[in-house]
């Protein structure tokens, strides 16, 4: 290959440019970053190309149509490029195939509350179907930043603020995807969601012990556990330093310590970014040389600097040796996919494309009813069957769009083209609940939007609700891109409460009811907000993420009784603003203090989650009392269903280090189980977890297991302890290394 061979290789071209002129870009500063980059193959990959990207994802294109472009485009390269090399194609597919009809599933927050990652497995198993179905050959998912502050704006896109909780997730995601044969890419390594005051794109300033303790354990998971076949770098600056030149993280700890093999491919103008948002390189070409020498090996969407450096390689300025570093990782990456086969045909049975499918719909449903959570409930719920007037206020009540995040098709590109259909059947709340009570007279009023200042509204919307036997309020937020919503990449938060005017509208109608009449919150949100005084006011409170096109029936199902809650909170219910950053993950000095003025102590704990039964956990064990630092502690404990209906229960096995060589969290998840039993049914739950999941930075800076007393907690959140066990681990300062098991692994021991 000659040097403009090797390099087209190594970018992208996204045609559609990724900026509409109708609404705005769809990836950050997408026209300005593409500048005059060509905007079609012809004349643009005579010399071949790495990847197409977006094909479907940018505009609304219909799938047969699109995938019959596709298979020219592919046709086109190997006939009149030299080498004949097809591309790899990417798409979005966080939230489902971000296409034109694509099944919408629950966002990555449902994932996280609903603590089945069997089930995600399956739903990333869904979506590489469709995807492959298509001729995509990649998928930009999942996204294994760890939540450190509500404000921030992609906490929707995130599983958890839990490392391990998002690793064993994004881990079954991983499996699913790639069990289809498709690439799965991590996202966005790392360090994106420790930006200061939670806002996109800010400064992360990261010790190496917060990296390697909390940022960097659910990458190093879905890598070496889900065998994941591509990594995207974060936009972020760590400490100072861009990760997209980093060969600190981005060859030493990706490559050399953790042995991937695939590719490394740069988030949309990441690389062209360290000169125009970083300062560290004087031209794209200084950024592509220092991206390449990092490590990166594709630049997405297009090939802005990657392009310029074909001078600099031929006089020797950029060693070619790391273009053909590159270069091996992307084709052997396009081998392992069949497309150097001879003969390779890109055709796809375009009769038997269905993005949409039954089976897809029915997974949507089964991790929407699984991930809603009852946060608070005086009895009034499930909602009683003599109610005969029911009100329906709230902006979202009537808005499918409200139950999509920002990454899906509707809310990231349909958005920008008023009036075209979604192409999907999506009920929204008030719809779904006139289906599932349909013995009660539903009145629906709007009080407001989801964003301004207009209360005119809020006459209509207590009318409604004077009278009413029952009240559901259904407020949130409305994903968007870049300032167009609440909640959303670039739409980050000054305040946790509730957007615009909605909790004036909620006082509203609390104030207007008669007394005695139950008023049901619903949240349909990105991420979790300060509702304090909603837990105190409203007879019940469901909390929904973004629960997708399913999401409605799922949340009324809910309302109604026909579905048992079983969601939990992967993240804590902040009491303020004023509280972020927050974790539960924090040491004694992140706690509630006597010498600051600022409560930091949530509202509800991270794994709260109640349901309409009841469940007893017993008899917590342990095989033995004292356990190798380089071992495994195996835990059982036992749990009972005590009401009168069939539910599943999380069971929640925490740890606390009390005397560490550093500081620690007061308590850590260690294990998880969820529990499906019948009224009355007992099962002995066993969890038998590796100390690695105890490991530390110490003072050297080595990551080890400690020797010494673990106290072990069951409960039914991080907070509430009901039981407890002692643990010695023992021997010698255990130093961790990629041999050491991190997976839990746990069983079911039925009892009579």
């Amino acid at each position: 290959m000659t040097v403009e061979e090797k390099l087209y290789q190594l970018v992208g071209l996204w045609e559609g440019r990724g900026g509409t002129g109708e609404g705005g870009d769809v990836a950050p500063m997408a026209d300005a970053m593409q500048g005059d980059a060509p905007d079609s193959l012809e004349g643009y990959a005579l010399a071949g190309l790495g990847q197409l990207t977006r094909v479907f994802g940018t505009t609304p294109v219909d799938a047969v149509e699109g995938a019959r472009g596709l298979v020219a485009k592919q046709r086109w390269l190997q006939e009149r490029s030299r080498h004949g090399v097809p591309a790899l194609v990417h798409e979005e597919c966080l939230t489902g195939l971000a296409a034109w009809g694509a099944t919408t599933f629950p966002a990555p927050l449902s994932w996280g509350a609903s603590f089945d990652e069997g089930l995600v497995e399956q739903l990333g198993a869904a979506i590489g179907e469709s995807m492959r179905s298509l001729g995509v050959h990649q998928g930009l998912a999942p996204v294994l930043d760890v939540v450190r502050d509500a404000r921030w704006g992609r906490v929707e896109e995130c599983i958890s603020e839990d490392p391990h909780l998002v690793g064993e997730v994004a881990t079954a995601y991983v499996r699913g995807v790639q069990s289809a044969g498709v690439v799965a890419t991590l996202k966005h390594f790392v360090g994106y969601s420790n930006s200061r005051a939670g806002r996109n794109l800010a400064p992360v300033h990261a010790g190496p012990r917060e990296l390697a303790d909390v940022l960097l354990v659910p990458f190093e998971m879905a890598l070496l556990d889900g065998g994941v076949g591509s990594v995207m770098n974060s936009y972020a600056e760590v400490d100072g330093v861009p990760v997209a030149a980093d060969a600190s993280l981005l060859t030493e700890l990706l490559r050399e310590r953790w042995g991937f093999e695939g590719t490394v491919v740069a988030d949309y103008f990441s690389v062209a970014f360290l000169q125009t948002l970083h300062g560290v390189a004087a031209d794209v070409a200084d950024a592509g040389a220092q991206a390449l020498e990092a490590g990166i090996d594709v630049e997405l969407p297009t090939g802005v600097a990657y392009l310029a450096l074909a001078d600099a390689v031929r006089s020797g300025a950029v060693p070619e040796a790391l273009v053909d570093r590159a270069l091996r990782r992307v084709l052997t990456q396009k081998a392992a996919l069949g497309l150097l086969d001879p003969g390779y045909d890109p055709s796809v049975d375009l009769d038997a494309i269905d993005l949409d499918p039954p089976a897809h719909r029915d997974l949507a449903r089964r991790l929407a009813e699984e991930s809603v959570v009852l946060l608070s409930n005086d009895g009034s719920l499930p909602l009683s069957t003599t109610a005969k007037r029911v009100a329906v206020v709230g902006p979202n009540a009537d808005d499918p769009s409200a139950l999509f995040g920002c990454y899906s098709f509707a809310n990231h590109v349909l958005a920008q083209h008023p009036g075209t259909p979604m192409r999907l059947t999506v009920p929204p709340v008030l719809e779904a609940l006139r289906s599932e009570l349909a013995g009660a007279e539903l009145v629906h009023a709007r009080g407001c939007d989801v964003e301004g200042a207009d209360t005119s509204g809020f006459g209509e919307a207590v009318e409604a609700a004077r009278g009413a036997d029952a009240v559901v309020v259904v407020l949130g937020d409305r994903a968007g891109l870049f300032g167009r919503g609440t909640s959303g990449e670039g739409c980050d938060a000054e305040s946790l409460d509730l957007p615009g005017v909605q909790q004036q509208l909620l006082d509203a109608v609390l104030d207007g009811v008669e007394p005695g009449t139950p008023v049901v919150l619903v949240l349909l949100t990105g991420r979790p907000y300060a509702v304090a005084s909603a837990l105190e006011r409203c007879s019940a409170v469901v909390q929904a993420f973004f629960p997708g096109q399913e999401g409605a029936g799922a949340v009324a199902g809910v309302l109604s009784g026909r579905v048992n809650p079983s969601g939990h909170l992967p993240v804590t219910l902040p009491r303020s603003v004023g509280a972020q950053p927050y974790s539960y993950l924090h040491p004694i000095l992140g706690g509630a203090s006597s010498v600051s003025n600022i409560a930091t102590e949530p509202v509800l704990p991270f794994g709260h989650g109640l349901s309409y039964t009841t469940f007893e956990r017993s008899d917590l064990q342990v095989e033995s009392a004292e356990v190798p630092t380089g071992g495994s502690i195996i835990a059982s404990v036992v749990v009972t269903n005590t009401g009168e209906r069939a539910g599943a229960d999380v069971v929640q096995l925490y740890g606390h280090d009390p005397v560490a060589s550093v500081t620690r969290p007061v308590t850590q998840l260690l294990a998880h189980a969820r529990v499906a039993l019948e009224p009355g049914e007992s099962v002995r739950v066993l969890l038998d977890v590796p100390t690695r999941r105890l490991a530390l930075t110490d003072r050297r800076g080595v990551r080890v297991v400690e020797p010494g007393a673990v106290q072990l907690r069951v409960g039914p959140d991080a907070e509430h302890v009901e039981l407890t066990a002692d643990v010695e681990l023992v021997g010698d300062a255990h130093p961790v290394t990629t041999a050491d098991r991190r997976t839990v692994v746990t069983a079911l021991e039925a009892l009579a």
